[in-house]
Parts: C-alpha cells; sequence; structure tokens
C-alpha cells in the first residue's frame, strides 16, 4: 500500500472522527426548541468561515447558473433541520448510524430517478443495509425522531446525487460555499417565524459545529483526490465507533443488541462492496 493511500486512510478516519465532534456539539442542546435559529446560525458560521478561502483563490461570490446549487442548498437545510431534530432526541450512535444509510438510498435513488446502473451486488448491498435501518429503527416502536434521522440520510443521498448536475467548473470549495449562502435566506425566514429570542450559546455551538464539518469536508476532498473512492470509502464508516464511543463517555449511552446488528447490516456488506470493487479487474453483471 503506497503513502499516498494509507494517509487518504488515515485522513477519512480522523475526519469522520472529527465530524463526531459537530454532532456531539449538537447534541449539547437536547431540549432546544428552536432549530431554525441554530440552522440560520450554522449556515452563516459556514459561509463566513468559508468566505477568506474564496477570497484567496479569487473565486467569484456569487457565479452564475446556480440553479441546481440552490436546488441543493435547501435539501442541505431541510436535512439540517432534521438533523438537529434527531440528534437532540437519539442516542449518537443510533442517529449516525442511520445516517450511515445515505450510501445505500444513493444507490436506490441513483437507479429509480436517474436510471443509472446499478450492480447486483449494490442493490443486495443496499437491501441488507435498509434491513439494518429498519433493525435500529425498530418500527414496533413508533419512534418519529428516528425517522426524522432517515429524512437526514435521504437529503444526504439526494444532494450527492445532484453533484453531478453541477457546473464542472465549479469547485469543491465553492460548492460548500454556496450550499451554505444561498439557503441562508430561507433560513432567516424560517428563524424570523420562529422568534426565538437570541442565544449566544446556540451561536457558539453552531460555529462549533460548523468548523469541525469544514475540517471534515477538507480531510474528504485531499483523502478522494489521493486515492480511488472504492479504495477509501470504507474508513468513513470508523465514524461510527466515534460515535459510540463518544455517546459513551459523554452522554451516559449504552448502544443495545439491535444498534450492533442493524449497524453490522449496514456497515459490513458495504465494506464488502468497497473491498470487493477495489480489487475487481472486471465489471459485476448489472441491472
Amino acid at each position: 500500500m503506497d503513502r499516498s493511500l494509507i494517509l487518504a486512510v488515515l485522513l477519512l478516519v480522523l475526519g469522520n472522527n472529527v465530524v463526531i465532534l459537530s454532532d456531539s456539539l449538537i447534541k449539547l442542546l437536547d431540549g432546544f426548541e428552536a432549530p431554525f435559529q441554530f440552522v440560520l446560525f450554522r449556515q452563516l458560521s459556514a459561509t463566513f468561515l468559508l468566505l477568506p478561502v474564496i477570497l484567496y483563490f479569487r473565486r467569484p461570490l456569487l457565479p452564475k447558473n446556480l440553479r441546481w446549487h440552490a436546488t441543493r442548498a435547501h435539501i442541505f437545510l431541510i436535512g439540517t433541520v432534521f438533523m438537529v431534530v434527531s440528534l437532540t432526541t437519539l442516542p449518537l450512535a443510533t442517529a449516525n448510524a442511520i445516517f450511515y444509510a445515505a450510501p445505500l438510498i444513493t444507490v436506490v435513488f441513483a437507479r429509480l430517478l436517474f436510471k443509472e446502473r446499478v450492480t447486483i451486488i449494490s442493490l443486495v448491498t443496499a437491501a441488507l443495509g435498509m434491513v439494518g435501518v429498519m433493525v435500529i429503527l425498530n418500527p414496533t416502536g413508533a419512534n418519529i425522531f428516528a425517522l426524522a434521522a432517515l429524512v437526514v440520510a435521504t437529503t444526504l443521498a439526494l444532494n450527492n446525487l445532484l453533484i453531478k448536475k453541477l457546473p464542472t467548473q465549479h469547485g469543491i470549495i465553492d460548492t460548500l460555499y454556496l450550499t451554505n449562502l444561498l439557503g441562508i435566506p430561507t433560513a432567516l425566514i424560517l428563524a424570523l417565524i420562529e422568534f426565538a429570542p437570541f442565544d449566544w450559546n446556540v451561536l457558539l455551538i453552531a460555529v462549533g459545529s460548523s468548523l469541525f464539518s469544514m475540517i471534515y469536508a477538507a480531510t474528504c476532498v485531499y483523502a478522494y483526490r489521493a486515492a480511488d473512492s472504492n479504495q477509501v470509502t470504507s474508513a468513513e464508516y470508523t465514524g461510527l465507533l466515534g460515535a459510540v464511543f463518544f455517546g459513551v463517555v459523554f452522554f451516559a449511552e449504552q448502544p443495545d443488541m439491535r444498534f450492533y446488528i442493524g449497524s453490522m447490516l449496514i456497515v459490513v456488506p458495504l465494506t464488502v462492496l468497497t473491498t470487493m470493487n477495489s480489487r475487481s479487474k472486471t465489471p459485476s453483471k448489472e441491472v
């Protein structure tokens, strides 16, 4: 294994556990009743964190062809709202396990909405993963907050697919910047309707959450440029271990057996699929 691949894997492990710090900060809002205020603060802080980078590289502050950027921005906004709801009501590890269903939903949407060809093994992986999600969700428990986490995974999947619609001249930094910037007007309107009193603690948590998310994004940029995605994707799932650790240590959570079984159904098939893709030299049968 060459050094660049090793570094890419290590950075993804680091990034996925750093982003758990962002989720942990959001979890500190437990009992918080003004999610739109937090979303507004988070998008503002992310935009201002990225602004110096945009100016340094002399990128346009408001480029042309923003249609799909605006669409992704509002899907991202919806996902962030539901992320606040799920993280403040569910155990940290449970919410993250459901978030990791995003790649599985991406496979399904790619086939149903975009008519992309997918391999049979990808469909089997998606099916097993969705069974894992249902095991964690425990439908008989009728936990509406678990469904909020599933909405987050769905928004992540949609935004992953819509990346292909973005103008090719817009780089990763442009995309991160515009995803946050273009959602601010809607977030502001929702926050004004919510009319919650200003809270410095919420602002500080939003800034910290944005900072950790940007670190994660930076590690992904390097990792996926340094190595093929099918060689390093499985490193992303180490974040679930971080979620369990932070949940147990800082929030006194004790995941039950249903969580571990469901997580294995999500992570193990995806890891096997990634390994097979990286080793395979001939295409699998497509449907």
